[in-house]
């Protein structure tokens, strides 16, 4: 599935402009995306996390995983409870996030859907515990890991606290990590380049509702 997969400008948003610091870049098109997502409409989002699911369990490396991890979305961003659900119905085991103080990384097994609750407010919705600590992330065969935008080079722009980096930082070498977007926000770096900082970690693959595609892919 993942051979037909690109990047498109349409509807894309992209206020960067010549001479831009890669910080005020990554600010404004955070700004942007983050408002373009808040657009859709709650049936289509729906939609686009059934299909998100399909398009993520035909990824050998997710198909495979006996442990995942990946993380309960946020209203606005791609759904991933359909995944969820999936991945726990053919016995992977799920680790979800547990943000501690400030950027404090803890893990909790994923049991269900009503388990998930936002535990502190502006948080995504998190499992009840107990937590794991933070070594557990050593046992995941891939990271499933959210995004605002991803580009053709593996650039990945979060949501701005570094969480993900420092995580993708933590796994064994060699395990494989798939950013999920909307179709909109996978850019063409040979055109629209993501702003990079020296701290960012790339990611091996990209998905969206429509495919997925193995980064570099430039």
């Amino acid at each position: 599935m993942h051979g037909d997969l690109k990047a498109s400008t349409a509807r894309q948003p992209y206020p960067v402009v010549a001479g831009m610091e890669p910080e005020d870049a990554k600010d404004e098109l955070r700004r942007a995306i983050r408002h373009h997502r808040t657009e859709r409409s709650q049936r289509l989002r729906d939609e686009a996390a059934a299909a998100l699911a399909e398009v993520l369990a035909t990824i050998p490396a997710v198909r495979d995983a006996a442990v995942v991890v990946a993380y309960a979305a946020r209203p606005t961003e791609p759904g991933t409870g359909p995944l969820l659900e999936m991945l726990a119905g053919r016995g992977a085991r799920v680790l979800l996030p547990v943000l501690g103080a400030g950027l404090a990384r803890d893990w909790a097994d994923y049991t269900g859907p009503s388990d998930l609750l936002e535990r502190a407010p502006g948080r995504p919705p998190e499992p009840g515990g107990p937590n794991l600590g933070a070594d557990v992330i050593a046992e995941a065969d891939v990271v499933i890991a959210p995004a605002l935008a991803v580009d053709t080079r593996g650039t990945r722009l979060g949501q701005g606290g570094g969480w993900y980096d420092r995580v993708l930082k933590q796994v064994r070498a060699g395990v494989p990590s798939v950013a999920v977007v909307f179709p909109e926000e996978l850019y063409d770096a040979t055109q629209r380049p993501l702003p990079v900082l020296q701290h960012d970690v790339a990611v091996d693959a990209v998905a969206t509702q429509d495919g997925w595609l193995p980064l570099p892919a430039v």
